[in-house]
């Protein structure tokens, strides 16, 4: 993929992974902490779809951020994040390890990918709450699937139908444009591994470790400190050195 394409909007998915409850809350720490380094940055962050568990935890949430160059900015934050700390809930006291999964999608202009009427099935559906509880009783959520390729978007952020049609295209819009990007990196660089992977423990890029106070980054094998500010959004020198960028402060 060439690094002279710049995308000014990403779409971000997280998700929980290994770990039940406590990947779920770890996942809510995730979405916070990019949210609110974003906008200490001045981007825009809106959420598009969320998913909670009965705790409060997110099962999967999906969420958009603009600003200048923002893909370059977050590419590298997609892969298998690991966490390391006890539980609210573990009365022994004993250090859990969860994870939970980040995805980025660039998000295209609108002249860049072309969603065909025909290519697409429209469903609609009754929007729920946590623990299955309607919020809406009008078939106002909607799931877009796209016959060519599989991939299947599903919204009931909006209050209306239409809202949701629209939100739901710019998220599949997203997905077919990393699909077009794969498939450009493959003719460049060889097979390009999933951003998620299973999500096992194995896997990961980055590790939080609460009891020591530490983040570290596996792939350029460099450690942070003050990992309750960084779980505030104050990760600047940490996203700046993963993306290669010279400002550090």
């Amino acid at each position: 993929m060439s690094e002279e394409v710049k995308y000014n909007a990403i779409i971000m998915e997280i998700r929980a992974g290994v770990g039940g409850e406590e990947a779920a809350l770890f996942a809510t720490d995730l979405y916070r902490m990019y949210s609110r380094y974003a906008q200490n940055q001045g981007m825009k962050v809106e959420v598009l779809g969320s998913s909670q568990t009965e705790i409060g935890g997110i099962k999967e949430t999906t969420i958009e951020i603009s600003g200048d160059d923002v893909y370059s900015l977050f590419k590298n934050e997609a892969g298998v994040h690991r966490v390391q700390r006890i539980p609210e809930t573990e009365k022994s006291g004993r250090v859990h390890t969860s994870t939970a999964t980040i995805a980025i999608l660039p998000k295209p202009k609108a002249t860049e990918i072309d969603v065909r009427p025909q290519d697409i099935r429209v469903d609609t559906y009754k929007a729920s709450g946590a623990g299955g509880q309607y919020v809406n009783k009008r078939m106002s959520a909607i799931r877009i699937t796209h016959i060519p390729t599989g991939e299947v978007v599903t919204c009931q952020s909006e209050r209306s139908l239409a809202q949701n049609k629209e939100t739901a295209l710019g998220v599949l819009a997203a997905k077919l444009m990393d699909r077009k990007l794969q498939e450009l990196d493959k003719q460049m660089t060889g097979a390009r591994r999933s951003q998620i992977g299973s999500a096992s423990r194995e896997e990961k890029i980055r590790t939080y470790n609460f009891p020591q106070d530490r983040v570290t980054d596996h792939r350029i094998k460099k450690s942070w400190h003050d990992i309750e500010g960084m779980m505030e959004g104050k990760i600047n020198k940490m996203i700046n050195q993963v993306s290669g960028r010279k400002k550090q402060d």
